[in-house]
């Protein structure tokens, strides 16, 4: 069964385009499920049932796997089993009567504009580590970037006299997005410091650790539970915390759904609506404003 991995995998490369992540994710999802699969005594793709996905996801469960991620393995195996299909290595798709796991909804866990000022201020010293914290905080809250798509921002995607950057997103697609002042100063700073000594800087990435290697997701990670901690916050935030609060506080500020979700590279427009909590307070603010009677 092994080799229908492989078959599949190249599909996703070749045909969808996914990233290295998503890949790695389905590889894993599908390994898992095809074990499962030769443990039963299945051994092709024809011999395969509904109750057999049935039971794969009931041992996810058993297992303590939270629904999220059982529906994030249900929708690697619904894939597979379509690409079984479509390519004649099987004549059903067992997944067509299987329900995804009930996934409760959550609110993402947002800053308040106080906290995402102490946050960017944090790194206040003059180092080469505290400007370039300062720059890359400044630009994942000014454009809402993922933390994989910061840390791979290469020089020539950053345009700031234009005041725009490039990036790839998910399925590698392209978008620009804007770049505000305050970003654009503490990135042309970061640049100032870290090309502008004697010695040239051979790295085609923006951010470099102190190695002067791009940086990565985890190293970032780890920067931005420093740096809250220096400014005093106690809740628990990663890098998408501050994704988060760049579209929570542009949809709160009168942006419109449809821009936010290009900027953010979201597909589909009700990923984007997760981000319209307004609170009660601003529903009153906007209804006096705007309504004729308000």
């Amino acid at each position: 069964m092994n080799d229908y991995l492989d078959l599949f995998l190249a599909y996703l490369t070749v045909e969808k385009g996914l990233t290295k992540n998503t890949l790695e994710a389905y590889s894993r999802d599908i390994a898992a499920y095809l074990d499962f699969l030769e443990g039963s005594g299945r051994t092709e793709p024809r011999q395969v049932r509904p109750t057999d996905v049935a039971g794969f996801i009931g041992g996810l469960k058993v297992a303590g796997l939270a629904p999220r991620s059982r529906a994030r393995a249900l929708s690697a195996v619904r894939m597979f089993h379509r690409f079984l299909l479509v390519e004649n290595y099987s004549d059903l798709n067992p997944t067509s009567v299987i329900e995804s796991p009930r996934v409760p909804g959550k609110l993402p866990s947002v800053l308040a504009t106080i906290e995402v000022e102490a946050l960017l201020n944090a790194p206040s010293g003059s180092s080469l580590a505290d400007i370039r914290d300062r720059a890359m905080l400044q630009l994942l809250y000014a454009t809402g970037l993922r933390v994989s798509e910061l840390v791979s921002l290469r020089l020539s995607d950053v345009n700031l006299q234009a005041g725009y950057l490039m990036t790839s997103g998910k399925g590698e697609k392209e978008r620009l997005i804007p770049v505000g002042e305050a970003a654009k100063q503490a990135v042309a700073e970061y640049l100032i410091a870290s090309r502008g000594g004697p010695v040239p800087v051979e790295s085609r990435f923006l951010f470099l650790s102190r190695f002067a290697e791009k940086m990565s997701r985890q190293s970032f990670w780890n920067i931005i539970k420093k740096r809250a901690l220096e400014a005093g916050i106690l809740k628990s935030i990663s890098p998408h915390t501050l994704r988060h609060s760049f579209a929570t506080h542009l949809l709160e500020n009168g942006a419109d759904l449809r821009s936010v979700q290009m900027m953010l590279g979201h597909a589909d427009l009700a990923t984007t609506q997760i981000y319209t909590h307004l609170s009660g307070d601003q529903l009153k603010k906007i209804h006096k404003q705007l309504h004729p009677r308000g």
